[in-house]
């Protein structure tokens, strides 16, 4: 399985160099790149529905734990194969629709790497390396949002989209933590008997709500929601792909994920299914006055992901049967329905549902296409959606105390999405013909036949449920709920109440899409206080933490060197003074003041070159006193037997000698424009830190310094470092992430100066 996320990798990187000679045949070639992921797993599906469970360990970090450990088992096959499937559909689609980008060639690389970053992930058993994925796909996500950086609508949602969802990324890695030191480990797979240790912890309560945030930030669960609508500035495959099939659902999956771990308490499946429950229904009522099609959908993506976490809070074996149905179908038909929205916005211009009708004529194949997508998002009969809006009601109708209030909701809630369904799906193709900003016509066969394709597999698995979905079910709720469901799938269930409340949902939909217009001329003029929106909430903290940094900024980095050294002096003294303080019944200070000679003569030089540098009025005699106080601590190292420190000291110091006279030289004699309170402060200061420095000094040599490290950085250099120079075996090999992030810095800093370089400024702009 990491071969196929290092081939995934390794074939984004590749995209620019096969899209610019390629370019006509683009979106066949990206296309066959997730088709080949999608059919090595799709091997494993015989493996998987018999009930077995594949696992495989790579060693990375072994001593903390953090390993490539991929586990393929029912839930995440399904997800693998949702991911791959619509990619499949998005990459070929992509290949038409972004070929008048400039950067199209950027586009594949970017989504290349977010759809091998949402396999990885759904297939990581070690939280760690899950993390690395979540947080991949945030970071990609953010790049494909932005994609036209040009508007500043796209910078400020990918902006948007990417504090969220990274936020709740951090959120979700505290819990991790604080799982694995419960378990001892950061494997999944270790939780799985854990439960009730789990539940019993004191930690538990945290967990809970870390985990979840994280789920809640990434699923634009309420009140996290409003990221989402916004992010529709992205090209349509972005949307399509990342906030109607994958992406918004990797929450989903580690709530469904960590439900065998975390569930089975009121806090987890009580906040579950409230957030969720008021997630399907507040969703679903703010797609009322929306005019875009890409709005319309994500606002009613929205409603069903909201529908999906409440059917986890439920937990009943019915309500994961549910689950298992409903994230499939709304996967076929939601990715369906964005990538018409983008044929129609391609094809006429506009995606104003308001200025589309009577297209039917000109885009038969894109109609036909709607149709069946919108009939399985209504829940008709014999689309799988008709299944999926079945078993959600009867599930819900399983719930005791909740019951009736959950089934009023979810009936409000999907009358509203079949009232969205009707906009999208129908209202575009039929009525009579709208003059649109470009002549209407089919689009290519590159961007209908993916689409085509999907709304026609909702109609296979409506009707061969069992063939498709029904063979993982068992598997997938074995990681959700530790149990078979040992439930059959069927399209029929005759006339009940189930199907009655099906039908009264399809009636109120289409009433509430006819009589639309009046209700919203009633409601035009009410809004909501800012107070109650959670995007006023983001703003006023964005705006406050930008606030705060100016005026950090204008205290702490005003451009004075001397007032950076004040501030990481004090801070630096204050906070290890206060960890003294901590330890002051074990602070024992016992100095030995026997020296020898040389060492006097060696303190005596120091002082006195010391106090030249500060009473003097030249820089260069400055200079020459600062060189002297180096050049004798490399004799210090010299008499203690340290002569590689000791060469160290005179490089460094003999060129900073020399830099100093070369800047310094001709610059003119020092002038007193120091106030005396400011001496004042500065000779506190430096006292202070003279006497911590001191005190510290004076505490290490009078404790004994002998550790298990030094023994083992002594006995271990040669053999395992194969070098006999301490110091530097620990510099190059024990310590080689240290000195690869010193390298890195200095890469960074590299290009920033090439950039510099290369910029070129326009006359034009101010």
């Amino acid at each position: 399985m990491l071969t196929l996320i290092l081939i995934g990798f390794a074939a984004s990187a590749i995209a620019p160099l096969i899209y610019k000679p390629l370019k006509n045949y683009f979106g066949w070639i990206a296309a066959s790149f997730p088709l080949y992921i999608f059919l090595s797993f799709l091997s494993k599906y015989n493996q998987i529905a018999s009930g077995n469970i594949i696992k495989e360990t790579i060693e990375w970090i072994p001593s903390l734990g953090i390993n490539f450990t991929f586990l393929l088992d029912g839930l995440s096959l399904t997800f693998v194969l949702i991911i791959t499937l619509i990619g499949v559909v998005v990459f070929l689609y992509a290949g038409a629709y972004m070929r008048g980008y400039e950067h199209a060639d950027r586009f594949f690389v970017y989504v290349g790497i977010f759809m091998t970053s949402m396999v990885g992930m759904v297939i990581s058993d070690n939280m760690m390396t899950l993390f690395v994925f979540w947080e991949l796909t945030s970071i990609s996500s953010y790049l494909l949002i932005g994609f036209n950086h040009h508007n500043e609508k796209s910078r400020k949602y990918a902006l948007q989209a990417l504090l969220v969802t990274g936020g709740g990324g951090l959120a979700l890695m505290a819990g991790f933590i604080l799982l694995s030191q419960i378990s001892g480990s950061f494997e999944i797979s270790a939780l799985y008997n854990l439960n009730e240790n789990i539940r019993n912890a004191s930690t538990y309560s945290a967990i809970v709500i870390l985990v979840l945030i994280g789920a809640f930030t990434k699923s634009a669960q309420f009140p996290f929601h409003f990221w989402l609508p916004n992010a529709m500035e992205a090209p349509t495959p972005v949307s399509a792909y990342l906030h109607s099939a994958t992406m918004v659902k990797a929450g989903i999956y580690i709530i469904a994920r960590m439900n065998h771990s975390l569930g089975g308490t009121a806090l987890w499946q009580d906040t579950i299914l409230i957030i969720g429950a008021i997630t399907m229904l507040f969703a679903a009522i703010l797609s009322y006055n929306q005019m875009d099609l890409k709005k319309l959908l994500a606002y009613s993506t929205l409603s069903v992901l909201g529908t999906l976490t409440m059917l986890l809070g439920i937990g009943s074996k019915l309500a994961i049967k549910a689950f298992f149905i409903y994230i499939i179908a709304h996967s076929l038909y939601k990715g369906t329905l964005f990538l018409v929205a983008g044929i129609l916005d391609h094809e006429t211009g506009t995606r104003d549902v308001s200025k589309l009708s009577g297209l039917r004529k000109y885009m038969p194949i894109t109609m036909v296409t709607a149709a069946f997508a919108s009939f399985s998002m209504m829940g008709i009969i014999p689309l799988v959606g008709f299944i999926g809006k079945e078993t959600v009601y009867s599930a819900i109708l399983e719930v005791d105390y909740w019951g009736l209030f959950l089934l009023a909701v979810a009936v409000i809630g999907n009358a509203l999405i079949v009232m969205i369904t009707i906009l999208v799906g129908f209202k575009p193709f039929w009525g009579k013909l709208i003059s649109t900003p470009k002549e209407p016509h089919e689009a290519p066969i590159k961007m209908w036949l993916g689409p085509l394709a999907l709304a026609v597999l909702g109609l296979l698995m409506g009707i061969f449920p069992n063939v498709f979905i029904g063979r993982l079910l068992d598997q997938s709720a074995i990681s959700i709920i530790s149990e078979k469901l040992e439930l059959t799938i069927k399209l029929w269930h005759g006339f009940n109440f189930v199907l009655l409340m099906s039908f009264v949902t399809l009636l109120l939909g289409i009433g509430i899409y006819f009589f639309r217009l009046k209700i919203l001329d009633i409601t035009h003029n009410f809004k909501l206080k800012k107070i109650f929106k959670p995007s006023e909430w983001y703003e006023f903290l964005l705006n406050g933490m930008m606030s705060f940094a100016k005026f950090q900024t204008k205290v702490l980095q005003n451009g004075y060197l001397r007032n950076y050294i004040i501030f990481i002096l004090v801070t630096a003294v204050t906070l290890a003074s206060f960890a003294l303080f901590r330890i002051e019944n074990a602070l024992k200070i016992t100095p030995d003041f026997s020296i020898t000679f040389y060492e006097g003569a060696i303190a005596l030089i120091i002082i006195i070159s010391t106090f030249f540098v500060i009473t003097s009025d030249s820089r260069l005699k400055s200079i020459v006193g600062i060189g002297v106080v180096g050049f004798v601590m490399g004799i210090i190292f010299i008499i203690h037997s340290a002569p590689d420190l000791a060469l160290t000291t005179f490089a460094i110091e003999t060129l900073t000698v020399i830099l100093f006279v070369l800047v310094l030289y001709k610059l003119p004699r020092y002038l007193k424009f120091s106030k005396p309170l400011s001496k004042l402060r500065d000779i506190i200061i430096a006292s202070g830190v003279g006497l911590f420095m001191t005190l510290m000094v004076l505490y290490i040599t009078s404790i004994d310094l002998t550790s298990e490290l030094k023994r083992f950085y002594t006995d271990t250099s040669v053999p395992g470092g194969k070098g006999r120079n301490v110091v530097n075996v620990i510099l190059v090999d024990f310590r080689a992430i240290d000195t690869l992030g010193e390298i890195t810095v200095l890469a960074i800093a590299a290009l920033g100066v090439y950039a510099l370089l290369k910029l070129k400024l326009d006359d034009r702009g101010e």
